[in-house]
């Protein structure tokens, strides 16, 4: 049986999960498409939340809280099936709350053009998996 995180989620991310990767400029929607370069790696990971497919004002609430200072554009959603369909996992981070991260991503230190092109593979498949819902405020 798998232990419930502080947001009360389980401690594992199943396959049926809806994930949102918040988006937070223009360039990272051509139209309802999402751009692959929203989910390439930061330092190792691509951060995430595990929500529902629906939008509702939770959703919103985590994408302002995870703005900050920047500008809330909309959300890409997606299945973790979809991250491990692209040879990466999905761990639960939190805190804040229902945070996780796409782990899994390229490490070849002697080859760094090898590694991002590889990526960017992988980024592309997400993105291709990820549906596109822009945020009115």
């Amino acid at each position: 049986m798998s232990e419930s995180l502080p947001s009360g989620l389980p401690s594992t991310v199943r396959d049926e999960e809806d994930l949102a990767r918040f988006l937070f400029s223009r360039r990272d929607l051509s139209g309802h498409i999402v751009k692959h370069g929203v989910f390439m790696p930061r330092h190792g990971e691509t951060s995430v939340f595990r929500h529902g497919k629906a939008p509702g004002e939770t959703l919103w609430e985590l994408g302002r809280l995870a703005a900050g200072g920047r500008s809330l554009r909309g959300a890409a959603m997606f299945k973790a099936r979809s991250v491990r369909a692209a040879a990466l996992d999905v761990n639960p981070d939190e805190p804040p709350p229902r945070h996780a991260v796409i782990v899994g991503w390229a490490t070849i230190s002697s080859h760094p053009e090898l590694a991002r092109s590889q990526d960017k593979e992988k980024a592309m498949k997400l993105a291709e998996s990820a549906e596109a819902i822009r945020y009115t405020s």
